[in-house]
């Protein structure tokens, strides 16, 4: 089995407050559902928890690609953190195809780093420092957590674009769906939020 990449977990700092965003435009907070004619092999069957949005570009990371070849106890043991015997796992994803060598912890808003949390929407949020995986692995992390080795990301206006030309629907998160769910399920559930069949699921389908 290949090793654990390291992470450079340094803070990813995103904006908090999203000046000139609408209720309506601003999709932080929220899930993009890929449609079946994406186009791009890294995004089928996405789900992607978007943690900021605003008019300069977006990023996200995917929920249900996990990397079943990384394990988190193997991570832990190349940065030197040891398991104790509240460690929880926490299951490895591949975030997106922007800097794949940075990992991001997607939690629930039951934990803040002191190191530096992003709250993304109240209820979820993202850590991208090293002490939370200390934390966790001393028993002391979030209830939840799914962590993302790399990012989506989009240019400004370039996600909005995306949306025109139907490449994405949209709905609204919750903790079941992006912690709670086998990854193959994730697409499916998130569709159904929206009740959508997936089997008649037209690739001509727009944003909602």
């Amino acid at each position: 089995m290949s090793k654990a990449p390291v992470l450079d977990l340094a803070q990813h700092r995103a904006t908090h407050h999203y000046q000139g965003m609408t209720n309506s435009t601003d999709l932080t907070g929220k899930l993009l559902i890929a449609m079946p004619d994406m186009g791009d092999p890294r995004f089928e069957n996405a789900v992607i928890y978007m943690c900021a949005h605003s008019d300069d570009g977006a990023m996200g990371l995917i929920i249900n690609k996990p990397t079943p070849e990384i394990r988190f106890s193997d991570l832990l043991e190349q940065l030197s953190i040891d398991e104790g015997d509240l460690t929880t796992d926490v299951r490895i994803h591949y975030g997106g195809p922007v800097e794949t060598g940075r990992g991001f912890v997607l939690h629930t808003s039951d934990y803040a780093s002191g190191a530096g949390t992003m709250d993304v929407a109240g209820e979820f949020c993202m850590t991208a420092t090293l002490d939370i995986l200390e934390d966790i692995a001393a028993g002391n992390g979030p209830k939840r957590s799914m962590l993302g080795l790399g990012y989506a990301g989009w240019g400004p206006s370039q996600l909005e674009g995306e949306l025109v030309q139907n490449g994405w629907l949209v709905c609204d998160a919750n903790e079941d769906i992006l912690f709670g769910r086998a990854a193959e399920h994730k697409w499916t559930a998130a569709l159904k939020t929206l009740g959508v069949d997936p089997l008649m699921l037209s690739a001509s389908g727009g944003s909602a």
